[in-house]
């Protein structure tokens, strides 16, 4: 969807910021036991640390890891628009979720007694599912649309300064 590299950073930035404090937000509310209202701001604690990790991940790695992975399931300029989405955004969540939580065990869970694999994998396994749900149907949707209006609307009005230079 980005067009360019400054496009693709800024997409990057605030998809990361979505999912990131998204499942911050689920972290510590299963921590906590439930959802208060003061997980919200508990959040931005982590989200300091976490965002930008993510950012640079997902940049630097996982972007092109995921396309690669994608390609090998769907064709374009055959299949729909909408599974090449689906199937970029499915193989995004299927690496990062594992390197986030990863992350986060390391940084912010108690491993001294079940050791640091066990909760590294029941990380993931608490994850992966509310990951891949809100990416697919929460955050991607509203992160696209999102972009789509400002870039297209930026495009737009570049496209009417151009043809009024041009006159």
């Amino acid at each position: 969807m980005p067009k360019t590299r400054f496009q693709n950073v800024v997409f990057t930035a605030v998809m990361a910021f979505v999912m990131v404090y998204a499942m911050i937000c689920y972290n510590i509310s299963l921590n906590i036991g439930g959802m208060t209202n003061k997980v919200f701001l508990m959040a931005f604690g982590e989200l300091k640390i976490m965002w930008p990790v993510a950012f640079i991940l997902e940049l630097l790695v996982v972007d092109k890891l995921a396309h690669i992975l994608a390609m090998r399931i769907v064709t374009p300029g055959t299949d729909r628009p909408v599974f090449i989405i689906l199937a970029i955004s499915s193989m995004i969540v299927c690496i990062m979720c594992p390197s986030m939580s990863l992350i986060a065990t390391f940084l912010f869970k108690n491993t001294a007694e079940s050791g640091f694999i066990g909760v590294w994998f029941q990380t993931i396994a608490m994850n992966f599912p509310m990951a891949f749900f809100w990416q697919i149907f929460f955050a991607g949707p509203f992160v696209r649309l999102l972009f789509r209006s400002v870039f297209e609307r930026n495009s737009q009005k570049d496209s009417k300064k151009a043809v009024q230079t041009a006159e």
